[in-house]
Formats: structure tokens, C-alpha cells, sequence
């Protein structure tokens, strides 16, 4: 009887493929952005709604929220023309460049659904529709997030982005009051009359001024 050979069947794990994708960028927070956002989601009953301010060498690390004087709704935040213009005056004579704190743009939701409007995508799409890049980030009242990146410059695209606190820097302790003082200074919540827009940025000149094409002004997003 003549025997079949069989082969030899071994253990060995596959390699991994070196060429397979790198996984997306995520938008991380440093501890005391995230704290910030949390306290100033919850501390009123209305949407509210600020830039982030990224590191200089890292544009998708949140190290501070910052609001602007804006009247709030259930459904809408809307800015003040004026204080948002000041806003990013006083960044660049701070010696930040736009894209450190003109890109991110956050807003909370008081319930519990993260997704972005129509009023949300129709602000998103008109306003940072002309800059290289941006984010737009929602938490929502009982903890769900969303994020998504925006590509408008070289290969254009847009997806949805993972969402992450980061400790890997030192960073400073809360300021829970100074956090309310800033909030009360800032979030008035309206009396809504018919016809008025919903939009964060109605009205605002939203001119190429701080969207500059200049690579001297323009940093690496990755």
C-alpha cells in the first residue's frame, strides 16, 4: 500500500502587512480641555458653542476651549460678530497662528444625540468650507461625541474621526469658577422670535483673512 504524503502543517503566525493603512487621526483633549468642556456642557440648559486651541506642534490636541459672547438656544448657538473678530485678533497678537485656534470648531448638544443638524452641516459647510482643513466636534449631554475631520486642500476628503483624551503632557489643574465666570460673561440664553437665523456664524465676515493660502502661515495638519 503505497502512502499518501501529507504536508506538514506548521503554526506560524502571518506577518503583519507593513503596507496596510495607517489607522485616522483622532482629536484628543488635553485632561483640562476635556474638564472645561464637561463643566461648561452641563452648567446651562442650552447649547453652547467655541474654537479650540491646538498645540503649535500638534493641530488635533485640544489644550484649551474658549468661548466667544454668543446667544444660546435648545437648538442653535449663535456668536457675536464683533467678539468673534476680537477672539481672533487677540490669538494672532498672542503669537498663535490660525490654524491653532481657527480650525476646530466645538459645540455641545443638551441631549443625548451627538449628530450633527442641518443647520449644523449648512454652518460647517459654509464657514470652513474655504479653510485648508477643520474640525467639527459635538458632545452631546450624556457623554457620546462626534468628530470630523475636513480636507479641503491637496486630496480632498471627509470622514469621521476617533475622539480621545491625551496624557501624555503635564497639565494644570481645573478652574471650575473661573470656568462659570468666563460662561456667564459670555452664554446669554435668548428668547427665539420667529425668523431669526439658527446659524453660529450668520452675519459674521468670514473673508480669507484668516484663512490664508500662505505656507508661511499655514502649518502641517499630520
Amino acid at each position: 500500500m503505497k502512502h499518501r504524503k501529507t504536508k506538514k502543517r506548521t503554526n506560524r503566525t502571518r506577518k503583519p502587512d507593513r503596507r496596510r493603512r495607517s489607522p485616522l487621526p483622532a482629536i484628543r483633549f488635553s485632561p483640562t480641555a476635556w474638564a472645561k468642556l464637561l463643566f461648561l456642557r452641563d452648567y446651562g440648559d442650552t447649547e453652547v458653542g467655541g474654537f479650540g486651541i491646538a498645540a503649535s506642534t500638534d493641530l488635533l490636541l485640544v489644550q484649551d476651549l474658549q468661548l466667544v459672547k454668543q446667544t444660546c438656544s435648545l437648538v442653535h448657538v449663535a456668536f457675536d460678530d464683533e467678539a468673534v473678530a476680537n477672539f481672533f485678533d487677540d490669538q494672532v497678537d498672542a503669537g498663535l497662528r490660525p490654524e491653532q485656534f481657527g480650525r476646530i470648531w466645538i459645540h455641545t448638544h443638551p441631549g443625548a444625540c451627538p449628530e450633527p443638524s442641518p443647520t449644523d452641516e449648512a454652518t460647517f459647510e459654509r464657514v470652513f468650507g474655504r479653510s485648508d482643513w477643520a474640525v467639527m466636534f459635538i458632545l452631546a449631554r450624556q457623554g457620546r461625541s462626534y468628530a470630523r475631520l475636513r480636507m479641503n486642500s491637496g486630496p480632498t476628503f471627509e470622514c469621521e474621526i476617533p475622539v480621545r483624551r491625551d496624557y501624555s503632557e503635564l497639565f494644570p489643574g481645573c478652574d471650575p469658577e473661573c470656568w462659570e465666570e468666563e460662561y456667564l460673561t459670555n452664554v446669554h440664553p435668548e428668547q427665539r422670535q420667529p425668523g431669526r437665523p439658527l446659524s453660529a456664524f450668520d452675519g459674521f465676515d468670514w473673508d480669507a483673512d484668516w484663512f490664508s493660502d500662505d505656507p508661511d502661515l499655514e502649518g502641517d495638519l499630520l
